[in-house]
């Protein structure tokens, strides 16, 4: 769930930043520079233009429109302009004022016999020697690529580091600051773009790779991992290491897409690329061997997935890139990032293939250009190559990255000086040693109280936790105003044994419900840390609509007590459930299951069939007992874990999940037998600069006859405002049921891909996004209540119409255009159901909008 990605940034944020949130940033007196660089005699734009304060490390460069910004907190008197074929340029700068200074360059005549400058006049492919040039290491990518060896083994060092950015010089004297200023010793203002930063989370991790073409293979051995780590009660480590590792993911420039921020861009060197990338040949270094041409390019529309910068490409015949600088166009339509950098650093090795030996992804997220940020830095060092070396087939079998080193065993900062390939800055250093610090100090720990109840809706109270509160106030046409509360216990009362409770009081009818379970783990991990092993028993008494299946929202949550259309089909359940779930490093899980319930019907739903004399009859209430199993496959996984659920981070991977539940007739009580069987596929699928869809197909059979209706496949509908992604949004609670089924969800996002093209929109940076939902299936005669008078017939509302069908005359099909991105964070979709239109009480049409925070 995408917004969860909101929640991880805000609470890391809210930890570093130490109720920071709501205040701006006060800045310095500054000097602000800003123009565009033109060629002197054709008036073009010159892009990628090195800008420097003569005498400092201090500099920018244009982006692909000759344009440029500095800002400078110190007194300098000039700014010099430098560019390949071009004389420099040196203009005086005013101190303390904000200025435009325009720039014309001329081509230097001294160079031209090394270097071709042409007018850039109008761009096209055909022709054009820098397109020939890439078309080139394109046609070379299969040699340069590591699987052009049958194997190939390395040391793999990374370090990924996070700071706080773009603090004014008197940040650290704030009053909320001063049992903080510790944090801020000798604070280094040398980041991204001379902005201050103040570190404060890293991870280290050293590893061995390696690497089999067939069948193809890359295996992580972990030998040693560290990292400055937070009280679990606030935040969950591995999954926050899991969520970092995801949004900093290593850069291979051969793949055609490139995963920048859970968003592929298209690489200057994939298939298409010509396609989408305008490229200029800026220079060719012959001091080199072999001699290298530096390749500019830059996105031919600014606002697409694209990135922009340099390439230097090897002339030896191999066409392979030796070094690398990504950058992206500030008007890309990437939410809240305000700053790329990526640099690749390539060496040629015995194989002549050139290999990486360094990567650096640095970015830079904010709500606002002026506001305070969040920048992260992943570095990635490689050495001791060995190539075409075979291994035992055990060092590839098992999960894609294990563990070698014992992870109880702390490896301190003597072992990590011998074995770092890069050393560590000193506030580096210092990171580990401030968050164990930050942590003992009481206002640090009410903050963190204070976001894991604004983030999570739980309050911890040490042994117990309350909430959540979102849902101890909601209402429904049953239940009327219901209050409710609960909690449960922590890993201070045990790291085995959980409880969790609750109790809510409907003013309408009257009636108390409540739940109790109880939970046993036996990793000694939290129950809900991966890999899961535990079992648990619990008992409800509540209230539930059939046909709403939610996923990570409680039922009662206040936001879902406002619903369309009759909201007056609802259950009164008892439910006894005893279940074991275990789970594997390699994502295969599996879910034992017990299940006893008692069903009596509430609002103007009833239980009711024909006696012997044709008479109907109200039956009351059901009782069913039920054996479960579920197994599931989740290949590559990863999590973000929460308080009440773990959200995956979603990835190009399929995930099957086969579902069986067996009625046991005489049971308990259970007065059923059928057998029924679903199974579940779902999967994105990337279309790279065309965005990516989400598909999942799922289909279900019901073996057995005279299988009562509430006991047949009730189809998710949905009758909130919000859009759902796994329920039909125009559907009523109880519409539909049937006894098999098939299904089609397709969500496709466009990523602005349309938009981006219409001048009124782009800069909007808004998204498209298109949706259909198919669903087939039916009931078979023996199943039928209109066939069978014994079974409980399908409901009918207050005027004795009925409202519930089967969907044997033909497919539900329901679909959507939306817009995603409003605001960076809403969804709005216009949606159209097309068949069953004369169902009563339907809507052909519907607005629904449904937050989705993206990067």
């Amino acid at each position: 769930m995408k917004t969860i990605i909101k929640s991880v940034w805000l609470k890391f944020f809210l930890i570093l930043c130490v109720s920071q949130i709501g205040s701006g940033v006060a800045m310095a007196q500054t000097t602000t520079i800003k123009g565009t660089i033109t060629d002197a005699k054709t008036g073009e734009t010159l892009p990628f233009v090195s800008i420097l304060i003569p005498g400092t490390t201090m500099g920018t460069a244009s982006d692909s429109e000759g344009r440029y910004a500095m800002t400078l907190r110190e007194n300098h008197s000039t700014i010099k302009f430098t560019y390949v074929g071009y004389l420099s340029v040196e203009k005086p700068i005013e101190a303390g004022k904000s200025q435009v200074i325009n720039i014309k360059m001329s081509v230097d005549a001294s160079m031209l016999k090394e270097v071709t400058i042409k007018g850039r006049g109008r761009y096209r492919n055909k022709d054009n020697p820098a397109v020939q040039l890439i078309r080139e290491v394109i046609a070379h990518k299969d040699q340069n690529k590591m699987a052009s060896n049958e194997f190939v083994e390395y040391e793999q060092y990374e370090k990924i580091s996070f700071a706080l950015s773009n603090l004014s010089d008197n940040f650290k004297d704030r009053r909320i600051f001063r049992n903080y200023q510790f944090l801020f010793k000798d604070q280094d203002s040398t980041a991204m773009g001379g902005k201050n930063i103040l570190p404060a989370y890293i991870q280290e991790k050293l590893s061995q790779v390696y690497f089999r073409k067939s069948p193809y293979t890359k295996k992580q051995w972990v030998l040693a991992n560290r990292r400055a780590e937070f009280d679990a009660k606030f935040v969950d480590n591995d999954g926050l290491s899991a969520y970092f590792n995801r949004l900093y993911e290593d850069i291979n420039l051969y793949e055609n897409d490139v995963s920048i921020a859970t968003n592929l861009l298209l690489s200057p060197i994939a298939n298409t690329a010509p396609t989408f990338y305008k490229y200029f040949i800026r220079d060719t270094i012959k001091t080199n061997t072999p001699w290298l041409v530096e390749l500019g390019f830059v996105p031919r529309n600014k606002t697409d997935m694209l990135f922009e910068g340099k390439l230097f490409i090897t002339l030896d015949g191999n066409y392979g890139v030796q070094n690398a600088y990504l950058t992206v166009n500030k008007d890309i339509n990437l939410n809240f990032m305000r700053d790329l950098e990526a640099r690749l650093e390539y060496e040629k090795g015995p194989d002549g293939r050139y290999h990486p030996i360094k990567t650096t992804l640095g970015m830079e997220f904010a709500l606002g250009e002026k506001n305070a940020g969040f920048y992260g830095q992943r570095v990635v060092n490689f050495k001791n190559y060995l190539i075409n070396q075979s291994r035992p087939d055990s060092v590839y079998s098992g999960p894609r990255e294990e563990i070698v080193f014992n992870p109880e065993i702390k490896t301190g900062e003597s072992y990590w000086k011998g074995v770092r390939h890069i050393p560590l800055e000193r506030m580096e250093l210092d990171i580990y040693k401030n968050v164990d610090t930050l942590q003992t100090i009481p206002s640090f720990r009410r903050t963190m109280d204070i976001a894991t109840l604004f983030l999570s809706g739980y309050k911890s109270f040490g042994i117990v936790e309350i909430g959540p509160v979102n849902t101890f106030y909601s209402f429904n046409p049953v239940e009327g105003f219901r209050l409710r509360f609960g909690g449960r216990t922590t890993t201070d009362l045990s790291k085995r044994v959980y409880f969790e409770t609750y109790a809510a009081y409907g003013f309408k009818d009257r009636k108390w419900k409540y739940f109790l379970s109880g939970t046993y783990s036996f990793n000694n991990k939290s129950v809900y840390h991966f890999p899961l092993n535990y079992i648990r028993a619990s008992f409800q008494r509540d209230t539930k609509i059939p046909g709403q299946e939610l996923q990570f929202v409680q039922e009662d949550n206040f936001l879902l007590s406002f619903k369309r259309g009759d909201n007056n089909r609802w259950l009164y359940n008892d439910i006894y459930k005893l279940e074991y779930v275990r789970e594997f490093e390699n994502r295969l899980s599996y879910k034992i299951g017990f299940t006893q319930w008692r069903q009596t019907p509430a609002g103007v739903l009833r239980y009711e069939n024909f006696d012997s004399d044709s008479a109907l009859q109200n039956v009351g209430g059901l009782s069913n007992t039920e054996a479960n199993f579920e197994l599931r496959y989740a290949p590559h996984e990863q999590y973000y874990q929460g308080k009440l659920y773990r959200t995956p981070i979603i990835n190009k991977y399929p995930i099957f999940t086969l579902r069986y539940n067996a009625g046991l007739k005489g049971v308990f009580e259970g007065q059923n037998r059928y057998h029924n069987v679903a199974l579940n596929i779902s999967k994105r699928v990337y279309l790279s600069q065309f965005g990516f869809v989400d598909v999942t197909t799922e289909g279900g059979y019901i073996f057995g006859k005279n299988i009562l209706f509430p006991l047949l496949t009730i189809h998710r509908a949905n009758q909130t405002y919000a859009y759902q992604l796994n329920s039909y949004n125009l559907m009523n609670f109880l519409e539909f049921a049937s006894d098999h089924y098939a299904s089609l969800d397709v969500q496709y996002y466009m990523n602005g891909f349309l938009f981006n093209k219409i001048p009124l929109l782009k800069k909007l940076k808004l998204r498209e996004v298109f949706s259909f939902k198919g669903l087939v299936g039916g009931l078979r005669d023996e199943n039928n209540p209109a066939l069978n008078p014994s079974l409980f017939r399908f409901p009918v509302d207050a005027e004795g119409k009925p409202i519930s069908y089967t969907l044997s005359r033909e497919p539900y099909i329901e679909g959507s255009v939306g817009i995603a991105n409003i605001f960076k964070l809403l969804r709005v979709d216009l949606v159209k159901r097309f068949t069953y239109l004369d169902n009563p009480n339907v809507s052909e049409w519907g607005i629904r909008a449904r937050f989705r925070l993206d990067f």
